[in-house]
């Protein structure tokens, strides 16, 4: 996985932590030494993060070993070792921290995207991102959401036309909103509202939105608004956000939406437990 801008974060997050050198490493492990090492799940988790977790080792050292046992997807059980390496002592643990916090970063993310996923089994439906991510990493968390078994929804401002609640208020209304976006937006780019009851609904539906975002909606007004959106205009997809959590999803799903947005799987997936042990 070659591209210029994730080699640039990865660096930038070494010199963030190394500075102008290691130095405790420095001081006490000697330049020459060799050691082994290996990176262990401390608890059950869905790993994500592994092709950059090897090009910090390998950017501290290019001559360290690395061999992935687990793949980014996959289930990993408590005490499970991930990947082995080899290589100078001194780099193994200069790079250990970086490397690290970045992988229990992304596993934390896929894992709870895989609990939102395993919730909503057997629904035709799917789990997607939002942009709420760590400024400098969303190319990696949302990396780590399809690790988990979720969907991407836009990467950026510049992907996709999202009019939402401000956008409405400068605009004066839903239908405003949207049939100015139509009538500038070229053909290809799809157009999605977002709206917070029934009336917006309508609206949104009356001006040829592409896409109905359900935003905080109760369940049984989300299951209103997919009964009428269906009836009048069934190619519209819909999409549920807002203060959705492990608990009521499953109950999204049912409603009959094709998109559930959620927030919480990168502001606040916990971070899973991985650590390094090392060899002589």
């Amino acid at each position: 996985m070659h591209m210029p801008f994730i080699d640039k974060i990865l660096a930038d997050a070494l010199s963030e932590d190394i500075g102008h050198g290691d130095i405790t490493t420095s001081l006490i492990i000697p330049p020459e030494r060799k050691a082994r090492a290996v990176l262990i799940a401390k608890e059950d988790l869905i790993l994500a993060g592994i092709p950059f977790a090897e090009k910090i080792f390998k950017s501290v050292n290019k001559d360290i070993k690395f061999k992935a046992d687990k793949k980014d997807g996959g289930s990993v059980k408590k005490g499970t070792i991930i990947a082995e390496l080899s290589g100078n002592a001194r780099s193994l643990l200069t790079a250990e921290r970086v490397a690290l916090n970045l992988l229990q970063r992304l596993s934390g993310i896929a894992t709870l995207t895989h609990s939102f996923v395993k919730c909503v089994d057997g629904f035709p439906v799917k789990i997607v991102d939002t942009r709420k991510t760590t400024p400098g990493l969303r190319f990696f968390e949302k990396y780590a959401v399809m690790a988990g078994g979720g969907y991407n929804h836009r990467f950026g401002l510049f992907d996709g036309v999202l009019i939402k609640d401000n956008h409405i208020a400068l605009t004066g209304g839903v239908k405003k909103a949207v049939r100015l976006a139509r009538s500038k937006a070229h053909h290809m780019l799809k157009v999605e509202a977002e709206v917070k009851n029934m009336r917006e609904v309508k609206e949104a539906l009356s001006s040829g939105a592409d896409i109905i975002m359900l935003d905080n909606m109760p369940v049984k007004e989300i299951k209103n608004a997919v009964k009428i959106i269906r009836l009048h205009q069934p190619k519209t997809v819909v999409e549920a956000s807002g203060n959705i959590n492990l608990e009521n999803v499953r109950q999204i799903a049912a409603a009959g939406v094709d998109l559930i947005s959620v927030g919480a799987l990168t502001h606040s997936a916990p971070a899973v437990d991985i650590s390094m042990k090392i060899f002589g």
